[in-house]
């Protein structure tokens, strides 16, 4: 029971150690009547307590406002339980794959290896939509988001380096039609992938990432590295560009040899990306708004009628 619940304003418990020193002094330090000692003079405030006119407070009272403060802060934290019905909101969450088919990757001795890491992606996304794009001078549409996994298993197998007609490369490109695509569809929370091995990126790439991450979505990076020494002129490999571009993005960058720091950010559930885009009330039942009704027991207690 505990394991499955999930603060959604975490912040706010730092406020229940404030309260908690705050009942403390005015269970122990507080005098019965307040500082109405320091403001009336003593003899007159004698006068009065003889004559019965001075009632001291109740310390209790203090303690019951206090343990209010404390539900309170507790209720603000957003205690709150994963609903049942979040996984029919997976439509609202998509991946992207983009894959870069440029010389420098398809020549450079790792593309079955990129090819695969791609095939990975869609099979951490779940039961959530795919779509598969590919770029290299351009930027084209493989697979439309789908979930069915066989064809984009089907298609990437069949690309190679004649796939894009386009000489050149440019992941700007990949990465405005990922967002146009996203756009499209309507999706909430996203996560696009750039499989890559950092040639090409630049200011203009670094925008997309940015409009990426405006959206609530992130964009994560696969890195290629090449296998074996391109022809003379061919460009390098740039890992500290993929890295720079992730960060803008708001996601990760991993190696294809190690990519399981970005699987585990597409992999996360659809609660967990629904939450993280601002839609946390379509994934997660707040369970603060009942600690509310509880912490109403304690300040019954500060009505209570004296004598």
């Amino acid at each position: 029971m505990i394991e499955s619940l999930t603060l959604l304003r975490p912040l706010w418990f730092l406020a229940v150690p404030l309260v908690a020193a705050l009942a403390l002094r005015a269970a122990w330090r507080s005098a019965p009547l307040g500082d109405w000692a320091k403001a009336v003079d003593p003899a007159l405030m004698a006068l009065h307590a003889r004559r019965g006119a001075v009632l001291g407070g109740r310390r209790q009272a203090n303690l019951a406002a206090a343990l209010a403060a404390g539900i309170l802060a507790l209720a603000l934290t957003g205690p709150a339980m994963e609903r049942p019905e979040a996984a029919t909101f997976r439509n609202l969450d998509a991946t992207v794959i983009v894959l870069d088919l440029s010389r420098s990757v398809t020549d450079g001795g790792r593309f079955k290896e990129a090819r695969q890491a791609a095939e990975a992606v869609a099979e951490a996304a779940g039961t959530r939509s795919v779509a598969l794009l590919i770029y290299g001078g351009d930027a084209y549409t493989a697979v439309s988001p789908t979930t069915d996994r066989e064809a984009i298993s089907t298609t990437l197998f069949a690309l190679d380096a004649d796939t894009v007609p386009d000489r050149g490369t440019h992941p700007e490109r990949g990465l405005a039609l990922a967002r146009r695509t996203l756009d499209e569809a309507n999706v909430v929370a996203a996560d696009v992938v750039l499989i890559t091995d950092g040639d090409g990126i630049g200011q203009a790439a670094e925008r997309e990432a940015a409009a990426i991450r405006a959206k609530g979505w992130q964009l994560h990076g696969l890195f290629v590295p090449a296998a074996k020494a391109l022809p003379p002129g061919a460009p390098a490999t740039d890992r500290a560009a993929l890295d720079r571009l992730s960060a803008a993005g708001g996601g990760r960058a991993a190696d294809i040899d190690g990519p399981q720091a970005v699987l585990d950010r597409v992999g996360a559930s659809t609660a967990q990306h629904l939450a993280a885009g601002g839609y946390g009330v379509l994934a997660f039942a707040d369970l603060g708004r009942w600690l509310l009704l509880l912490a109403l027991v304690p300040v019954l207690l500060l009505f209570r009628r004296s004598a």
